[in-house]
């Protein structure tokens, strides 16, 4: 493998490891609609604000997001909201196997 392409597909692999957590996936599903506080992506995914904390952390350093501090609240931001096409086709995947898996079954019914 080339060296410049070895660089760019690490580079695509983190971007990928930061999206591969449901909670990470519902923050950035969340961010798609618009800004949100820390306490909103709290009340989103339902766990403690460390937690969330660790999450965004890892979202902002690949990339993903930007944040911002306004008085004592950080608000954050897809700094990238292409990125929802890639979770748009892999919605698309996902609905294609269930109906593939579906056709399978209905045809053993016969």
């Amino acid at each position: 493998m080339k060296r410049g392409n070895q660089e760019r597909y690490q580079l695509q692999a983190r971007i990928l490891k930061a999206l591969a957590h449901p909670a990470r996936l519902a923050m950035v599903d969340e961010l798609a609609c618009g800004e949100r506080c820390v306490w909103e992506l709290t009340d989103l995914v339902g766990s403690d604000i460390s937690t969330i904390s660790k999450h965004l952390s890892i979202l902002r350093a690949s990339g993903l997001i930007e944040s911002e501090k306004r008085g004592t609240s950080v608000y954050y931001r897809l700094r990238c909201p292409c990125i929802t096409q890639l979770l748009g086709c892999v919605e698309a995947t996902m609905k294609e196997d269930v109906r593939k898996r579906l056709k399978v079954i209905k045809g053993r019914g016969r």
